[in-house]
């Protein structure tokens, strides 16, 4: 039999977190700077809005921070001889963490406002319109700085998720401060609050299918196995593909395994060949362990998974 595997780049150049790690930097000490400004102008206002958005940005610098800590942890060599896969999948331990956190500023904020319904609390809208407006600017920085690098690292797309939140709460929290000075009615701090919530833990939602989907080891998005499978059999020389696995290690690096069963005469090499380009060159997989076995073999059907 033949066997052979191909590898992808080197972890820090071809890591697509680590490319970011400035970035994230960057907006996490801008989003942890104006939480404390946040906090202490919502306990001063009375702004429920602002409380809950303050909560938000504290979860957005947790979240920040973990995915800062996993971007290095990522790319840290292991000492162990024990991760043979590394550490990468600490990114996506962050995404799930972020999206933990904010699945429980979500509730918190829907609960808190139903607790305030029928009250009338004094808000101060003017605070309110000041606060969110300086939120909002430094939200957008962050989402500059985040944006190129959610396309490509499920990590820093849960940072950008967060990021986005904020800005919708940073929206959120002005539309609120309007509509106070407009009607006088400070209900709509509360109603405000309500849909800020409601965003975020939709957000956390559509994130969390994601992680699973990589904890799960689905195939890839946007990759159909069959599609693959059918691909690698019209590869010359191969006869049947069985045991094919596709999976994502952590964003960027999508991981394949096959048995390929090779015509009788066939150029084993060069059917190992023909097979890793086609998973290079089409899927962009480019760590692939393939074995190429012998028609007459056919041991490895009697695998059960």
């Amino acid at each position: 039999m033949g066997a052979g595997h191909s590898h992808g780049p080197a972890p820090v150049p071809g890591h697509a977190g680590g490319r970011y790690r400035r970035r994230l930097a960057g907006a996490f000490a801008l989003t942890a700077t104006f939480l404390v400004v946040e906090l202490v102008a919502g306990l001063l206002s009375g702004s429920l809005a602002l409380i809950s958005d303050a909560g938000h940005m504290a979860a957005d610098v947790v979240a920040l921070g973990a995915a800062l800590l996993a971007t290095r942890i990522a790319v840290r060599p292991d000492t162990t001889g024990r991760r043979t896969y590394g550490s990468y999948r600490a990114e996506v331990f962050a995404s799930g963490l972020t999206v933990l956190i904010m699945l429980g500023v979500g509730v918190y904020v829907l609960v808190e406002a139903v607790s305030r319904v029928g009250a009338a609390p004094q808000v101060t809208s003017g605070t309110m319109l000041a606060v969110g407006l300086i939120g909002l600017v430094i939200n957008v920085v962050s989402l500059l700085l985040l944006r190129g690098g959610s396309q490509e690292s499920l990590n820093v797309k849960g940072a950008y998720f967060e990021v986005v939140a904020d800005a919708a709460g940073s929206v959120g929290v002005m539309v609120a401060g309007v509509l106070i000075m407009t009607t006088g009615q400070p209900i709509w701090d509360v109603v405000i609050a309500a849909l800020i919530a409601v965003f975020v833990v939709l957000r956390a939602l559509s994130l969390g299918r994601q992680v699973l989907t990589v904890l799960g080891q689905h195939a890839p998005a946007g990759i159909d196995p069959e599609a693959v499978a059918t691909t690698l059999g019209e590869v010359a020389g191969v006869a049947e593909i069985h045991d094919l696995h596709l999976w994502t290690l952590t964003s960027g690096m999508n991981v394949a395994t096959a048995h390929l069963v090779a015509l009788p005469g066939a150029d084993r090499d060069a059917v190992l060949g023909g097979a890793r380009d086609v998973l290079r060159d089409r899927y962009g997989i480019e760590h692939a362990t393939l074995q190429v076995e012998r028609d007459e073999l056919g041991s490895c059907q009697d695998l059960t998974w």
